[in-house]
């Protein structure tokens, strides 16, 4: 069993801020592979599912990121789940908006919900999707730009959003350049 974990911040007026791509990555995958409704468990919503033959759960925590890691540590401490089959998908300011990179582990490079997953998991060795937002040029717009909606320019979200939900049975499989691949190519025919 894998659990995937939608980082963002439970608020219906942060719905469309950058910091909440997590989230809108786990809604499209729910979406084009027919999980169950969401529903209230592991201070978070969750749907149930499969891709690829993979049983998997989708988490989005609704603690605030701050504390995401409660709601992640519930969930794989009941469904036994190790840190290594647990995926957190993120807003990354290091990356060009639309640029998607998976990886194993690392650093929280500041970003409070792995920060705090790291902690509550006790270690941070667990896979990583990376969503690009890109950075907004200098370091005291950071947080304006993290907690702002997305505007109608970034029409490069939607195909984005798309093709991680189309290439999700790839990382279901544990194949993440696969998965990254697949998903360069379907924003690039977008």
């Amino acid at each position: 069993m894998l659990l995937w974990v939608g980082l963002g911040n439970p608020e219906p007026g942060q719905a469309r801020h950058r910091h909440n791509i997590g989230f809108m990555a786990l809604d499209a995958i729910a979406r084009r592979h027919g999980f169950t409704p969401w529903r209230q468990r592991y201070k978070g919503l969750l749907a149930e599912g499969s891709i690829a033959g993979q049983k998997l759960l989708l988490l989005k925590p609704q603690t605030y990121m701050n504390l995401s890691g409660d709601s992640v540590q519930a969930a794989a401490a009941f469904h036994k789940i190790p840190p290594a089959s647990v995926t957190a998908f993120h807003d990354e300011l290091d990356l060009a908006p639309g640029r998607i990179r998976v990886k194993k582990g690392g650093g929280a490079a500041g970003h409070n919900g792995l920060r705090d997953m790291d902690r509550k998991l006790g270690t941070p060795d667990y896979w990583r999707v990376r969503l690009g937002i890109g950075h907004p040029g200098m370091k005291e717009k950071v947080t304006g730009h993290v907690l702002g909606n997305f505007a109608k320019v970034d029409t490069w979200l939607e195909p984005m959003l798309d093709a991680v939900a189309e290439a999700a049975p790839l990382l279901a499989k544990g194949e993440p350049e696969a998965f990254m691949t697949r998903v360069a190519l379907l924003t690039q025919e977008s």
